[in-house]
């Protein structure tokens, strides 16, 4: 909304019980309408330990990576890349937890502020996203924020998502 202050942070392990609270507790349907398959979700034990270890590696170390996001030093959401090859590429993942915070024109500057953090802290030459073809929202909020539409096409964009219909979208540091 206007007048809100946004921001982005690395996250922190203060972070990680908002981000496992997000994918443990959201409702089925909602992360079925995101293309998450949700019998491929890894224990939320076993999640919280992957984000441990991986905030705490060097940046070219790191195989995820994300960013935290905030309105008004609240935080409401986060973008992570899986995968990632540092010094090269990354795709991105967007994730607002909150149903009160969606759909409210956040979008392009969190994407601008999470790519900079990315092509910043991981040293990246291209940045990518595949959201779901048929979920309008970040498809849109991509191209009003200088992504570039690639192509479409059937694939499994992550690790607990299911075979799905995705739109890829494409950047470089230009867009920040």
């Amino acid at each position: 909304m206007k007048g809100s202050k946004l921001s982005v942070k690395e996250i922190e392990h203060k972070d990680i019980n908002f981000i496992a609270d997000y994918w443990f507790n959201s409702d089925k349907e909602y992360l079925l309408n995101m293309g998450v398959d949700v019998e491929k979700l890894p224990a939320r034990e076993d999640f919280v330990a992957m984000l441990q270890t991986q905030i705490t590696l060097p940046y070219n170390e790191k195989k995820v990576y994300g960013v935290v996001w905030y309105v008004d030093d609240k935080p409401i959401g986060h973008s992570n890349l899986n995968p990632l090859v540092y010094n090269d590429h990354g795709y991105m993942h967007l994730h607002i937890w909150y149903k009160e915070y969606r759909n409210k024109g956040y979008g392009i500057d969190f994407i601008k502020m999470s790519a900079a953090a990315y092509f910043n802290n991981l040293k990246l030459k291209k940045l990518y996203c595949q959201p779901n073809a048929f979920n309008p929202s970040p498809n849109k909020t991509l191209e009003k924020a200088g992504f570039r539409f690639v192509k479409e096409y059937i694939t499994t964009p992550g690790s607990i998502t299911f075979e799905q219909v995705v739109k890829l979208w494409e950047t470089n540091e230009a867009i920040i």
